[in-house]
């Protein structure tokens, strides 16, 4: 089922990889853009994915939707990638892009082989992408932490990328008032972990952005 707050959450993603891909081409720059966030994600998306190659798209509206924004989030994902890491390399700050992304995803790989729906092997990849995408923002967090001040539109793609999964915690509450038979512990937990990640770069922001000062985060 859609509601308001799922369209919202994919809105705000897809409005996140926009600003991303608006910042790196208007700039010709990656500057305080994390490669290894970017990489998590795209581990993420090719994991929880995987169903394309076995759903036919077209049985029906909701899985047609569904299908356009994998494929959209995939794609975009990408190409930000190859901007970050080929196009504009010479941009990117590899020296403060340091946090060591297997601490992240070989974690998140053994929970899921403990925690799943079942053992059916797309169940436990889609397990591993929720896990993995609850830690998948902290690249970006400790790489803006260590540099302090963040540049307007970086604020902006950083913020909408973790109202996202805000967003989608909303969605699950109402699912699970609205919805007599919805049971989803896992993603509960994982989007619950990834709120709290983000709870204060969100709060930062915010304060920034009423007061109009450049953002600016605490060492």
């Amino acid at each position: 089922m859609v509601n308001a707050a799922r369209l919202l959450g994919d809105l705000s993603h897809v409005c996140s990889i926009f600003l991303l891909l608006l910042k790196i081409k208007t700039s010709k720059s990656c500057v305080g853009i994390s490669l290894k966030t970017l990489y998590c994600y795209m581990v993420v998306f090719t994991a929880r994915y995987l169903d394309l190659f076995v759903h036919n798209p077209f049985k029906g509206i909701l899985r047609f939707y569904n299908t356009i924004m994998k494929i959209l989030f995939l794609s975009t994902t990408s190409y930000a990638i190859y901007l970050v890491r080929w196009k504009y390399k010479h941009t990117y700050s590899s020296s403060q892009d340091t946090m060591r992304i297997e601490f992240l995803i070989v974690p998140a790989g053994i929970l899921a082989v403990v925690f799943h729906f079942s053992l059916h092997p797309l169940d436990v990849m889609w397990a591993f992408s929720q896990f993995l995408e609850a830690v998948s923002l902290l690249p970006q967090l400790f790489m803006l932490q260590k540099t302090g001040e963040v540049e307007n539109i970086t604020g902006h793609y950083v913020f909408t990328l973790g109202l996202y999964r805000v967003l989608y915690v909303i969605n699950w509450l109402w699912r699970y008032i609205s919805e007599k038979h919805f049971w989803a512990p896992l993603m509960w937990v994982a989007g619950s972990v990834q709120t709290i990640l983000f709870a204060d770069f969100a709060y930062h922001y915010i304060k920034a952005t009423r007061k109009g000062k450049k953002l600016k985060l605490p060492p």
